[in-house]
């Protein structure tokens, strides 16, 4: 699960960050509106939190604004903004509403409570072959057998099996699946394909496409 972090004040959004990351989620951050527009249009995120009060603007009419145009990743704004008007006004907007000071368990909850929102209402359920991948439970089964899995391998797997027997790139792989302090050249996503074949077992479920990626299901033609 991949999460945006737009957050102005520098020491906060490490804290965040760090426990957003401790906890197994992808975290990128930004400090402003425009580097947060950057970031969604370049990545796709599962949740995003952001702070009201920015340098541009206020986040809430930003937010607005991305609604209108259909955009439906959950939101939860994380601000020092806390009458019953002001989170009144903000709900209309986000799913969520945390205000400063927080707790830093309430926060990583209320974040996984949504991601598996967004994740329940894109795709609850992904089966190929005998491979199933639950999003809202985040459970995978082979065969009826439950199999222990760490985030990085369930998403890289969820990433897969959502475009069965169609090649993935390794970039997207890498996007869906780390931050964006992953180093694209390193191997770290050879080792989690590596993994994954040895937790799923045969017969193969996960193929190599060379020049390309890897591809789940089918192998390629």
């Amino acid at each position: 699960m991949r999460v945006l972090v737009v957050e102005d004040v520098e020491d906060l959004r490490r804290g965040i960050h760090s426990s957003l990351r401790t906890a197994g989620f992808a975290v990128d951050a930004a400090a402003d509106l425009p580097e947060a527009d950057e970031a969604l249009h370049v990545n796709t995120y599962d949740c995003a939190v952001f702070d009201r009060m920015l340098p541009s603007g206020d986040a809430l009419a930003y937010v607005a604004r991305r609604r209108q145009a259909g955009w439906a990743v959950p939101v939860l704004f994380l601000t020092g903004l806390g009458s019953v008007p002001e989170r009144l006004d903000g709900l209309r907007h986000a799913d969520d509403y945390l205000v400063k000071p927080f707790d830093t368990a309430e926060l990583v909850a209320r974040v996984r409570s949504l991601c598996r929102r967004a994740g329940a209402a894109a795709s609850p359920l992904l089966r190929v072959a005998d491979v199933e991948l639950d999003t809202a439970r985040h459970e995978v089964r082979r065969a009826g057998v439950l199999l222990t899995l760490t985030r990085t391998e369930f998403a890289v797997l969820e990433r897969l099996l959502t475009d069965a027997d169609r090649p993935v790139s390794r970039a997207e792989l890498i996007r869906h699946a780390w931050d964006e302090m992953a180093d694209p050249a390193s191997n770290v996503l050879d080792v989690v394909i590596a993994q994954l074949r040895r937790k799923l077992r045969k017969p193969p479920l996960i193929h190599t496409v060379r020049g390309t990626g890897y591809q789940a299901g089918a192998p390629p033609g």
